[in-house]
């Protein structure tokens, strides 16, 4: 593909890295960078943390204006593609322009989800994805004395430990039995509910949010639970998951399922279209598609498809997932499948061991780099790690990672996500 035609469909990490990793690669054929919103592609981590508190955007970018000049990178911003002629590998936009494409790469991201509560979707209700969101918010936050989190997930309570921390009464509303149950232990959901309360954010469990009130005028916003409960905020975020953006793929007939649907060299069934990043469903280490919704999986996973473009490397995409999240002061990190594993060990309070039919399969660590990087080198080691072993060791995995050292065989690729 040495002089063809490259389109990447998306702006977000996934899609700079790939253009950058494309350049590195060697490919001298024209480079399309199409993204549906204005400015220069930038990070989304930071949205719910730095960014509330500096408000600097121009540190947000992933890459200066320079990067995209000196790499003949061609950048259509504001851009919303519309449709996928397969046949004649054209793309259609919204403003009626036509892109023809050699090889297209979909790199479209998720979008947060509304939840089905009646006001959900009103005006005043915030969510948290975009620049454009937390410039909204912060500028919210400065008037604001009151907040309502609704989502008890990663996004929620990243933006409730930094609303209370700037000194903004926060309450977390979780619809379920515990904080972030679709990611976490039980453990972990338990260490995070103390964390937050001892920083003072109210945190409500099995606490259904049924209707959102903006009555407007200077009056607080109303959130009304499943008991009949009102609770009043100046702000009110709604922060409960995101669905990957598969529309424009569904529409020109690739397979679907939780995610652009992609084999190990992340090629969907059309030779000249591929998928990246949070909107790929990747084949999992559980023998299952998953999707990675990750800044380190979207680095990888651009730098492995950059290679096969390129030069038609034939390896198959496989990655140790790794996610973390920053709540406050406390730095959780996760590596490997939680929500796989059928037994927990904890290691004192921060460290908690999941097993899978006697095996290794996660480890969640808070403010615990040591004992996170251990568990990743022990996941990615060709050689399963067992229960048995773990309890030799007594559990420590540095001491168990130093004693495989040199004979576990070749490692994994890892991946990793943070939230947004």
């Amino acid at each position: 593909m040495q002089n063809q035609r490259i389109v990447i469909v998306g702006a977000g990490h996934a899609a700079v890295q790939l253009v950058a990793s494309l350049r590195q690669e060697g490919h001298a054929g024209e480079i399309l960078l199409v993204g549906d919103e204005p400015g220069l592609p930038y990070q989304r981590p930071p949205l719910s943390k730095g960014f509330m508190k500096d408000g600097d955007a121009e540190r947000l970018a992933l890459r200066p204006a320079s990067f995209y000049e000196k790499n003949a990178i061609t950048r259509l911003e504001g851009i919303r593609v519309t449709a996928v002629d397969r046949a004649e590998r054209v793309l259609t936009t919204a403003n009626g322009e036509r892109i023809g494409y050699d090889h297209l790469v979909l790199a479209t991201g998720a979008r947060n989800v509304r939840p089905p509560i009646e006001g959900a979707d009103h005006a005043s209700v915030v969510e948290l994805r975009t620049l454009a969101h937390a410039e909204d918010i912060r500028k919210r936050l400065t008037e604001a004395r009151r907040a309502i989190v609704v989502g008890g997930g990663f996004i929620g309570l990243e933006f409730a430990a930094m609303a209370e921390a700037a000194g903004v009464a926060t309450v977390v509303l979780e619809a379920g039995a515990r904080l972030m149950a679709r990611a976490v232990s039980p453990a972990i959901s338990e260490r995070f509910l103390s964390l937050h309360r001892a920083a003072g954010t109210a945190i409500r469990l099995d606490a259904a949010a049924t209707r959102i009130e903006a009555p407007g005028g200077g009056a607080p916003d109303r959130v009304t639970l499943a008991d009949g409960e009102v609770l009043e905020g100046d702000v009110v975020l709604v922060a409960t998951g995101v669905r990957p953006n598969v529309e424009l793929a569904q529409a020109a007939g690739l397979a679907v399922d939780n995610g652009i649907v992609v084999d190990g060299q992340l090629a969907t069934a059309d030779p000249a279209i591929s998928a990246i990043g949070d909107c790929a469903s990747v084949p999992g280490p559980l023998g299952t598609h998953m999707r990675l919704e990750s800044v380190q999986a979207a680095t990888d996973q651009a730098r492995h498809l950059a290679r096969r473009l390129q030069h038609g490397a034939s390896e198959v995409f496989e990655a140790v997932p790794w996610f973390w999240s920053d709540q406050g002061d406390a730095k959780l990190q996760i590596a490997g499948l939680t929500t796989a594993a059928d037994a927990w060990q904890p290691v004192g309070e921060d460290v908690v061991i999941g097993l899978r039919s006697g095996r290794l399969i996660s480890v969640e660590t808070i403010n615990q780099p040591g004992p996170h990087m251990a568990a990743r080198k022990l996941l990615s080691a060709a050689e399963p790690v067992s229960a048995a072993e773990l309890a030799a060791a007594d559990w420590d995995l540095r001491a168990l990672a130093k004693e495989r050292q040199g004979a576990a065989g070749p490692a994994r690729p890892e991946a990793a996500r943070t939230a947004p």
